[in-house]
């Protein structure tokens, strides 16, 4: 008989700490909201919620690394969700900061075997940036943070039961 393995979002005493990038603050406050939202609603308690701000979305894998590392010998952290918004404009500079951010978050979420909920949006223009952090009403189809919020809660429950 083959073992199926899946998680289950249930009533928990998760800890989750959020990294949010201080840059295009109107969008990232939105995929907070959302995060925030779907942690609510899945009985995470708020006193078990921590955000950190970074100035831009750069910033954010040095961070996630610190919490990462530090948690190895607390056990204080059960999953990451990191936001920003980056759009691209005249220059490379969104080639720059999109990939080593999306590849850091990666790597580190596999070297530290820690959920990291990728809610860092990379868009053409403002307008997907604004269709991606909808907040009436917040659902993973219209916020990015909100999904990922969902998608670190359920692979917490995967971690666990492994």
């Amino acid at each position: 008989m083959i073992k199926k393995i899946e998680g289950e979002i249930k009533e928990n005493s998760y800890r989750i700490h959020i990294v949010a990038s201080k840059f295009n603050k109107v969008i990232v406050d939105r995929l907070i909201e959302g995060a925030t939202a779907a942690l609510r609603e899945n009985n995470v308690k708020e006193e078990n919620i921590t955000i950190v701000y970074v100035p831009g979305a750069f910033e954010i894998p040095v961070v996630v690394k610190k919490l990462c590392r530090e948690n190895l010998d607390k056990n204080e952290l059960d999953g990451i969700i990191a936001l920003g918004c980056i759009i691209k404009g005249e220059t490379a500079h969104f080639e720059y900061v999109s990939s080593p951010v999306s590849h850091s978050l990666n790597h580190l979420s596999h070297q530290y075997e820690i959920p990291i909920g990728f809610g860092v949006l990379t868009c053409y223009e403002p307008q997907q940036a604004n269709e991606r952090s909808l907040i009436n009403p917040t659902t993973m189809e219209n916020n990015k943070g909100y999904e990922s919020a969902m998608v670190v809660l359920e692979m917490i429950d995967v971690m666990k039961r492994i």
